[in-house]
């Protein structure tokens, strides 16, 4: 009936409202879309598009079409990737590692299902760990990281990380609740333990109250927030985090110094390799979904 890849043409246009514009995106002339938009209404043997003075407007027959074209272009592209995916034998494990809270909320948004469903001959393997493990000496492949970075590493931006300041109710009815950041030093402080001493929240801390007493230390931040909502005293958390429990408080902040940037991680020896560029492609597509349980 007619060349179906013409589908790509009516889809550019019905996108940008212009042949000018939809030539842009294709990386074609406007004589070309227009020359190959016109030859599917001539098969078709009606008009899917009128033009008007503000740009084109699809029929009331091209509005019709429009989810059919939009389904078949999706399944080309699968196919166009697995493909790809074959060419390249994109087979093996990827070795993911990331704060063991991030893996949780990862797995629940169904993200690596989706990986996997798209290339099932991949598997991602989670190396949980609040450590900064070491991608030169191989101890992971990607990493996803909110603190500072290796300079050695490569990567890609995908989320903001903010944190504040959580306490929980049953604290907050026994001992109050700061307002200021003046008055930790008055309160009951959970925080990282020398493994973590680095950590930029334990850095802060020490800056804001040097004096405060420490009600627990922990080396994750799995184990601030249990501490937290136990009710031993108040901390810093990750606000994706703290926000998401429905029994704490987030007392004050967002704290602007503790801000950063959520970024996925690779040594370049291993940043294009097939499997690791496949990851990268994937998660830079699905970032707005993950902004819900990496900044909240």
């Amino acid at each position: 009936m007619f060349d179906w890849t013409d589908l790509k043409y009516f889809l550019a246009v019905a996108r940008h409202h212009s042949t000018i514009a939809a030539g842009k995106a294709l990386g074609l002339s406007q004589s070309t879309v227009h020359r190959r938009l016109s030859e599917l209404e001539r098969r078709i043997g009606r008009q899917l598009v009128v033009r008007q003075p503000s740009g084109y407007r699809l029929t009331e027959l091209g509005e019709a079409l429009l989810p059919y074209a939009e389904r078949v272009e999706v399944a080309v592209t699968d196919f166009e990737r697995r493909v790809t995916d074959t060419a390249l034998d994109l087979t093996g494990v990827i070795r993911v590692t990331c704060p063991e809270p991030i893996v949780y909320r990862m797995t629940q948004s169904k993200l690596i299902d989706r990986f996997h469903a798209r290339h099932p001959k991949l598997r991602v393997e989670f190396v949980t760990s609040d450590r900064y493990l070491d991608l030169s000496k191989g101890e992971a492949d990607v990493a996803f990281r909110s603190g500072d970075t290796d300079d050695e590493l490569v990567g890609r931006k995908i989320a903001e990380s903010i944190w504040a300041v959580y306490a929980s109710h049953a604290y907050i009815e026994h001992h109050g609740r700061p307002e200021r950041i003046e008055d930790l030093s008055r309160h009951h402080l959970v925080g990282f333990d020398d493994t973590l001493s680095n950590h930029r929240a334990a850095k802060w801390l020490r800056d804001v109250a040097p004096q405060a007493k420490m009600a627990a230390r922990t080396n994750s931040v799995l184990g601030l927030i249990y501490a937290v909502k136990s009710g031993l005293g108040v901390g810093p958390l990750p606000a994706a985090l703290g926000d998401a429990e429905p029994d704490l408080v987030r007392v004050l902040g967002p704290v602007a110094e503790l801000s950063r940037s959520w970024r996925l991680l690779a040594h370049p020896d291993l940043r294009r390799t097939p499997r690791i560029s496949a990851f990268f492609d994937f998660i830079i597509e699905e970032r707005e979904s993950m902004k819900s349980f990496l900044t909240g």
